[in-house]
């Protein structure tokens, strides 16, 4: 539900900070994660706010960070769209971290579903204010005033009066009831489903968008922070001498580990921190620092070790998951055909092109803080938490993100930050080299799948057993979680697309001996890698092309009505796997040591299908080229959609081809992008990708979705090429890159 006001001019000032003037109107909507305050003080307080000045200017207030994800341009269409505003009068201000604003966790690819619709009705009923306005004016009925392109015109002869002409006026006006505000319709549209120029482009293009290691206030201090190499280790003595010497350097000093309540926040490492006058020289100084760690009780960690430990658990019975179904046992009796494999996702980084930093300044009984940051309001409650300042006296302002992909959901480096300037009594901004990135992140978990099908006499599968062991999410929250969570194997385990009679799936213990966190995607990457790897083993085994194994395994058009108001619908993910075949020209006669593969995943309520084809040469794979359909409902902006779906082919290329976080003794093993590559320009394929018109539809998730399929697509086509299953990734470590 919604619920849309007009504010106050005084309201506005308090609440937002902003010169009031003109129209001011602010939407209630209700958070699909987290709770807001509906009212401060008795006023009425908005999630969504917009702003129609008297000089036609429309100002939207985004709660959502922009990490290049072009989502402060998608919302704000959907606001121009229904008031028929000229978009070259539309801008966008960035709110700070506050619980007025609803859910600001930029994560789950979830603005879009949640927020469109009711953008798109305070942009109506503006609209409807100045038409009143307008009506009024000329002494006419409203029905004969239309507005278009910032102009109210009269239909009896064509006068027209400019938006910023009318707002005086049409702030009188009553709002009219939500359900007397009409809705374009979808062939009506003149911004949503198109391509609009960003509203930042001009920023990005020009070097003046400002992202959180930009920020520069004045005398301000430049920090580095000396971890320990392995996690939750302390300091147990430290030689600063040579590090005191390094120029620019002033002062050195230690930060204990910040340690979270049980099922609230992350908190920060701790270690030693080298306050200096610039950058550089606080980097310096940190690797002039000779300090003896306490390793603690992770320094036997050994992730190849590990791999093995939960191999070997995978031969046994693991925790019957809800959602199992039919007697698996009774199917692999009477198969024809049984199928086995495991496979394996190493720990992976997000590695950010914008490594974590965040600049702070204590006060007192205030702070402040400027920070890259994916979820503010946790930020803000974790620092007021920390550091037993109200949470009224703390200001996060959110800055642009160069890169976030989950990383910056989490705000132990902003925590470090207002440790530091509390300390110093000086603001200060600390910044983390790309080594302390790979070294000292939540990763994405580790994983390891045991899959066992049968197969009948007709080549259909009779059975499906899977037993997944993942360190789970939960235990950066809640210590000894030693099982990954329900929410977790929601995420492509418990309800893949498939339509299974016989269906057991298992839960196996596996603990966390790093910082576990999300990535983009999440879980969905080990569930989409070992679903669509082992359907292709099945796909073989019963002789049968995969694209139509695929569909065969979908089964007949069904929608499934789950918790959420986003049933799942079979034929939309057929209909996504036949467009990508079809696009992908699957079938074709391909070149000599060429092959193609196919994947499909459903997540984020988005239906997503790609197909990979591959050369492999000397026993070196090359992607070639990469066809990907996404049904994610009415598609706001194609643009921004193609955009995130590229971005998702190249993360996911990244994570197949080279993610590997690895650790021995406790410290993790790689250091920066020369031993974590990424996927560079030069391995770029030819990237195709099509959006399903669903304009009627729901709009569902973008930004994720594309990820999973592309590690098993790239597999399945190194198979279709060389013969060869590769069932552990990255292929790097096969020798394949």
């Amino acid at each position: 539900m919604s619920e849309i006001q007009q504010i106050n001019r005084r309201d506005f000032v308090k609440l937002f900070g902003l010169a009031s003037s003109g129209i001011l109107l602010g939407c209630t909507i209700s958070s699909d994660k987290k709770d807001f305050l509906p009212q401060i003080d008795g006023t009425f307080t908005p999630n969504l706010f917009i702003q129609i000045k008297k000089d036609g200017n429309i100002v939207l207030l985004a709660s959502r960070s922009e990490m290049g994800q072009g989502i402060r341009t998608s919302l704000a269409s959907a606001i121009a769209d229904e008031l028929e505003a000229d978009w070259k009068y539309i801008s966008v201000k960035q709110a700070t971290g506050n619980a007025k604003y609803g859910n600001q966790n930029t994560d789950g690819s979830r603005s879009v579903r949640t927020l469109l619709a009711p953008m798109r009705k305070m942009g109506a009923t503006a609209k409807a204010m100045l038409i009143t306005a307008a009506a009024k004016k000329w002494n006419i009925k409203e029905i004969d005033c239309r507005a278009e392109s910032h102009f109210i015109i009269n239909t009896k002869n064509n006068e027209k009066i400019f938006f910023g002409d009318l707002v005086d006026e049409a702030a009188k006006v009553k709002i009219t009831n939500e359900e007397n505000i009409k809705l374009k319709k979808v062939e009506d549209f003149k911004y949503i489903g198109k391509t609009l120029k960003s509203v930042d482009l001009k920023d990005f293009t020009h070097g003046t968008a400002t992202y959180g290691i930009d920020v520069r206030i004045p005398n301000m201090k430049f920090a580095a922070i000396a971890r320990c190499p392995v996690t939750f280790g302390t300091v147990k003595s430290v030689d600063k001498s040579d590090a005191e010497k390094t120029q620019g350097v002033e002062k050195i000093i230690e930060l204990p580990r910040i340690v979270p309540p049980t099922g609230q926040f992350f908190g920060a490492l701790g270690g030693i921190a080298v306050i200096a006058n610039n950058t550089w020289s606080a980097f310096q100084g940190k690797l002039n620092l000779n300090i003896e760690w306490n390793y603690g009780d992770n320094s036997s960690f050994d992730t190849e070790k590990f791999k093995q430990k939960l191999t070997e658990r995978l031969q046994e019975k693991g925790k019957l998951v809800p959602g199992s179904k039919g007697n698996v046992n009774a199917a692999f009796k009477s198969a024809e055909n049984i199928i086995e494999a495991t496979y394996h996702v190493p720990f992976l980084a997000h590695a950010p092109m914008e490594v974590p930093n965040a600049t702070a300044w204590f006060q007192g009984d205030k702070i402040e803080v400027w920070a890259p940051v994916q979820d503010p309001q946790t930020a803000r409650a974790e620092i007021a938490h920390f550091f037993n300042v109200k949470l009224e006296n703390v200001i996060v302002n959110v800055t642009f993100l160069g890169g976030g992909f989950g990383r910056k959901s989490k705000s132990d480096f902003v925590v470090e930050a207002v440790a530091v300037s509390k300390k110093i009594n000086a603001p200060v901004q600390v910044v983390w080299t790309r080594e302390d990135d790979i070294k000292h992140s939540f990763y994405h978990a580790t994983s390891a799948q045991y899959l066992k099908g049968a197969v009948d006499k007709n080549g259909l599968v009779s059975g499906w057993l899977q037993r997944v062991a993942i360190p789970s999410i939960t235990s950066s929250f809640k210590p000894f979680s030693n099982y990954a969570s329900g929410f977790e194997l929601g995420m492509g385990f418990s309800n893949n697309p498939y339509n299974l009679e016989n269906f057991r799936l298992e839960n196996v213990k596996a603990e966390a001996n790093v910082r576990i966190g999300w990535l983009r995607s999440v879980v969905h990457i080990h569930s989409g890698f070992g679903n669509n790897c082992f359907v292709d083993e099945l796909a073989f085994a019963a002789k049968k092309d995969p694209v139509q194994f695929h569909l065969n395994l979908i089964g007949k058009d069904r929608i499934i009505k789950g918790k959420s108001k986003f049933p799942y619908n079979s034929k939309r993910m057929k209909d996504v796997l036949k467009n990508t075949a079809k696009n992908a020209n699957w079938g074709k006669t391909l070149p000599k040591n060429h092959g193609l593969g196919v994947a499909i995943h459903y997540s984020f309520y988005s239906y997503v299908a790609t197909i990979v084809e591959v050369s492999v040469k000397n026993e070196k794979v090359k992607v070639e080229n990469i066809w990907t359909t996404i049904d994610c409902g009415l598609a706001l902006n194609k643009d921004n959609i193609k955009n995130q779906l590229e971005g998702a082919a190249i993360f996911g290329m990244s994570l197949a081809l080279f993610g590997k976080i690895s650790a021995k003794e406790g410290a993790v093993e790689q250091h920066n992008f020369f031993d974590y590559q990424m996927t560079r320009m030069k391995d770029t394929p030819n990237i195709h990708i099509d959006i399903m018109d669903k304009m009627h539809e729901p709009p569902t998730g973008v930004g994720e979705p594309g990820v999973p399929v592309m590690a098993p697509a790239i597999c399945n086509a190194i198979f279709n090429a060389t013969g060869k299953r590769v069932r552990s990734l990255p292929l790097i470590d096969k020798g394949l890159v």
